[in-house]
């Protein structure tokens, strides 16, 4: 089992862990159990085109050394620095 951070709308959180009480279970079961079903639903389609990542060749601009990718709250701090927190999604 991994862990892994994500950032979720306050009220989505809460609704959700309203159903987990209500249902006598863990927040963890009842998001999991929501993207089991997400994906199943998504893996039948066959209209849905392929993801094509863009590989940016240029020039690095805007890159800083002291903010690591491998740091995702640093990161993430790196990239709202300045951005006022109720324009931060």
């Amino acid at each position: 089992m991994a862990r892994t951070t994500f950032r979720l709308d306050a009220e989505l959180l809460a609704e959700a862990k309203a159903l987990a009480a209500r249902q006598h279970r863990t927040l963890n079961s009842v998001m999991e159990d929501a993207l089991r079903r997400l994906l199943a639903e998504s893996g039948g389609r066959a209209d849905s085109q392929p993801f094509r990542l863009h590989v940016h060749a240029g020039p690095a601009r805007g890159l800083r050394a002291d903010v690591s990718i491998d740091d995702n709250a640093t990161l993430l701090d790196a990239m709202e620095s300045g951005i006022p927190a109720d324009g931060r999604r």
